[in-house]
């Protein structure tokens, strides 16, 4: 059985995320020990105004992600070793990841193209902090066709910035741009009647060209950083293929290789999110189940709109943990799955 793993993105904090982990699983108590008191305290008794400081907010999620991915792989390495003496028809098998925007760096840290967590958590406070500091603009939320809302951000941009930035579903888009833009978008939307808008609660205009400022810092970091060419599958929220197919493997080979995914993961700051794309891209490669990795379910519930029938999980506490695992055992052992 072929599983992917998807890694969550900002706007699924909450005060409390990881504290269950932390308690129970030495793995993760480990990792929140290597990220520092502050993480910790923020992760478990923030408030909603400080996680939603963006500079707070991405190595917070990074560090619940690679905690709960670190107890997930434990639990899923223990699977693959049981089934090997058992008589599973399908044993399960990872052969893909991806990460919704700040995801991405989780997922290229479970891949082995970032070395370790600690290189991967001064790569996300740097990003986070540059994100803060570029702060002007917002994003709205906008469902209905994606078309629609396009046809609707055309007609609103006048000589400001506006644009389609996450394409979440087939009936979900994220906009994104200059404030006074993004009003004439609303009324624009509210107009034409068959466009639903809500004003999101963040300072900045992720995955726009106001993210431009932090491009060339961005790239000079995950240069300086030393990537590796992912040991498996990465779906590129930018390209929404395979990094590895997107790059070149035989550039991998040399350093120009690592250079092309420095520029791509800090073009990616600036570049549009194709989750939609990203997920059936995911299911063409014979992808049969997916379970998101971090805080929440707001890609379970993504993945859900795009692909109704995708058999989906997540692990983000013990209890999630223990669901997951119950699910993958009893779908890896049954015939004609």
């Amino acid at each position: 059985m072929k599983i992917a793993l998807l890694f969550a993105g900002q706007g699924a904090q909450y005060s409390g995320m990881g504290k269950d982990l932390y308690d129970h699983y030495p793995e993760a108590k480990m990792i929140f020990d290597m990220a520092g008191e502050d993480i910790k305290n923020w992760c478990f008794e923030g408030t909603k105004e400080i996680l939603r400081q963006t500079e707070i907010t991405q190595p917070c999620i990074y560090t619940v992600t690679m905690a709960a991915y670190k107890v997930f792989m434990k639990e899923f390495q223990a699977l693959k070793q049981a089934q090997n003496f058992s008589d599973c028809k399908d044993p399960v098998e990872i052969e893909a990841l991806s990460g919704f925007s700040l995801g991405e760096y989780a997922a290229l840290t479970a891949g082995d193209s970032i070395r370790d967590f600690k290189t991967g958590l001064e790569i996300v406070k740097k990003r986070g902090q540059w994100m803060s500091e570029a702060g002007k603009g917002g994003m709205v939320a906008a469902m209905g066709h994606r078309a629609d809302i396009l046809r609707c951000v055309e007609i609103s941009r006048e000589n400001d910035v506006l644009e389609g930035v996450n394409f979440n579903s087939p009936t979900q888009t994220v906009v994104a741009g200059d404030r006074e833009a993004l009003i004439r978008f609303m009324e624009t939307a509210k107009d034409l009647g068959h466009i639903k808008t809500v004003m999101l609660s963040v300072g900045n205009a992720f995955h726009s060209p106001l993210m431009n400022p932090v491009v060339e810092k961005l790239r000079v970091l995950l240069i300086d950083s030393k990537l590796n060419e992912p040991s498996m599958p990465i779906y590129s929220n930018v390209t929404t293929e395979d990094i590895r197919k997107t790059i070149g493997e035989d550039d991998f080979s040399e350093y120009g290789g690592l250079e092309k995914l420095a520029n791509l993961m800090a073009d990616q700051v600036k570049s549009p999110v194709y989750w939609e794309e990203v997920v059936n891209n995911l299911k063409a490669a014979g992808i049969e189940a997916m379970i998101e990795i971090g805080p929440g379910k707001t890609l379970s519930g993504l993945v859900k709109k795009i692909d109704h029938e995708m058999i989906t999980m997540h692990v983000e506490d013990a209890l999630s943990l223990q669901k997951t695992m119950e699910t993958l055992k009893e779908l890896s052992c049954q015939e004609g799955i």
